[in-house]
């Protein structure tokens, strides 16, 4: 369920997930019975498809990595960790079609850091970071150092998924079309605007289907699991050793689903919930978003008068951030360059800061200058979410978010059936909800028609998981990770709570948190089902 180098990683801590969907394209028209487009090819991750034991053998070449190209993200090149360690980049091919796993190959970009003490090395801890669409390549030397203390065991590696940054990365609009689409109307009110709001989004899947229609049907999360396994082997290991964060969850559930007895020591922090469709997702992630804006509000007025928003009480204090939305949605104010903040965008820029709360800070000041007419960094973190950088280049984690979801997700929404939604989500989050709402069209009129309803994560005879579920996490709300350990199964799931706010709890530093994760992926002790941190 998305982050730019340096503001996105300072303001997001790179473990995003599915926000903010942008509405796919629908006019409503030919579909089936299932709500999907009647000559829509459905997407190829059949769970019985043939293995690539043929690849299983290739030998990777690693060498010192480039800088992050524009669609990871762009910026620098990874320096080195404490220590002098060197991140090293690689690619490995796998099958496009694994129902034809001798047929067309595609190549996934990896990057590792080699373990520190080569003679107690367990294997390699593979991480992915989210999204879905989030660059591993790109995000974890940028932040490595957090995770060090696992590479006292484990070589570190990361890869982009199929879809995503270098690995065979989705395309679809320009830079110049993207920035005139976040500008556009998210939340349409009259007829015009909804169909300014349908034409966009038909548009853009279009654009997509030109660009990158013969692989659509191909990045589902299954099939990406199925490359994790595949890596598996090519790194040499017996088990896979695993950290997914955010979206990286419901991949690491799909894998144990699909390969139990190949699961090994693995970690699921900021936890999807398997068992809610698209439509209860995103209706949890506006609750969640509320309650993490509740809790900033409530924070600026424990504050007193060292907070700049005006307001004695965290209602007061919202509704002045609901006042400021509804003024930009009749007159944006003053951006970046020439760029103007608008309501839409602001919404998105308060969503991002939202993810951390080392970042209400940013929020409080960029809701204070935008309340005086200066948008910049509001619309600043909204770009980090949007994944546009500095320069006005755009990576492409919000067109392979778009690819993913709608591969996995049966949901199609028509126009009338998003509007009639609407009042629930505005009930759960008044700043958020209709936002959300409104994406619920984000497949709808795709190309590809989805795989399933929700992910079957059921992985009876696979080792331990530990399953880390934050109360206040906006993006992944707390009760996914109860119901990720149940669907894992008995013996299987271990839930354990962090006590915190933003999205994430190992990321956090919480030394309780830490201590578990690192007992159980370097020494293999299993918490307690029921720890409590923080």
């Amino acid at each position: 369920m998305r982050t730019s180098p340096a503001l996105r990683a300072a303001a997001l801590a790179a473990t995003v997930t599915v926000l903010f969907p942008l509405a796919g394209c629908s006019d409503g028209g030919d579909q089936d019975t299932a709500g999907r487009p009647s000559s829509a090819p459905v997407a190829a991750d059949a769970a019985a498809a043939p293995t690539a034991s043929g690849l299983a053998s290739q030998q990777l070449k690693w060498k010192p990595c480039p800088a992050p190209s524009q669609a990871q993200g762009g910026g620098a090149a990874p320096s080195p960790l404490p220590g002098g360690a060197v991140w090293e980049c690689s690619s490995m091919d796998v099958p496009l079609d694994y129902a034809d796993p001798g047929g067309k190959t595609i190549s996934l970009a990896l990057v590792r850091a080699k373990a520190i003490d080569g003679k107690k090395r367990i294997g390699s801890l593979i991480f992915n970071f989210g999204g879905p669409g989030a660059s591993g390549v790109a995000t974890l030397p940028a932040f490595g150092a957090e995770y060090d203390k696992l590479r006292t065991r484990y070589d570190l590696v990361s890869f982009d998924p199929r879809g995503v940054g270098d690995s065979d990365g989705v395309e679809c609009e320009s830079d110049k079309q993207l920035d005139a689409r976040y500008e556009g109307d998210g939340t349409p009110d009259d007829a015009a605007e909804e169909k300014a709001f349908t034409e966009d989004t038909k548009t853009y899947a279009a654009t997509c289907e030109k660009n990158s229609g013969k692989e659509l049907p191909f990045v589902g999360t299954t099939n990406a699991a199925r490359d994790m396994d595949l890596m598996r082997q090519v790194l040499g290991d017996d088990r896979l050793y695993y950290f997914g964060i955010s979206y990286g969850t419901e991949l690491g559930g799909v894998y144990a689903h699909l390969f139990p007895k190949s699961v090994g020591r693995s970690v699921l922090d900021a936890v999807v919930d398997p068992t809610e469709d698209a439509e209860q997702s995103s209706l949890g992630q506006a609750k969640g978003f509320q309650l993490a804006l509740d809790n900033f509000a409530a924070d600026c007025v424990e504050r007193g008068d060292a907070c700049k928003l005006p307001g004695s009480t965290a209602e007061e204090v919202e509704q002045g951030v609901s006042g400021l939305l509804g003024r930009l949605e009749r007159k944006p104010v003053a951006g970046l360059g020439s760029r103007k903040l608008t309501q839409t965008q602001a919404t998105t820029g308060i969503a991002a800061a939202l993810y951390s709360k080392e970042t209400w800070p940013l929020l409080e000041q960029g809701l204070d200058e935008a309340d005086g007419g200066n948008g910049g960094l509001l619309l600043a973190l909204a770009d980090s979410l949007n994944g546009r950088s500095e320069d006005g280049h755009y990576d492409n984690s919000a067109a392979a978010n778009t690819a993913i979801n709608c591969a996995d997700s049966k949901e199609r929404f028509t126009l009338d059936e998003a509007k009639a939604k609407l009042p629930e989500f505005h009930d759960a989050s008044p700043v958020f909800g209709d936002y959300l709402g409104w994406g619920l069209m984000a497949c709808t009129g795709w190309p590809v028609a989805g795989a399933w309803d929700t992910p079957d994560v059921s992985a009876e005879g696979a080792a331990p998981v530990l399953v880390i579920g934050n109360t206040g996490d906006p993006a992944t709300p707390y009760a996914g990770a109860k119901a990720m350990a149940e669907e894992l199964g008995e013996g299987v799931g271990v839930e354990m709570t962090y006590r915190g706010e933003g999205h994430g709890a190992y990321n956090s530093g919480n030394a309780c948190v830490q201590k578990a994760v690192g007992g159980y992926l370097l020494d293999g002790k299993v918490p307690a089902a029921g720890t409590v941190c923080g």
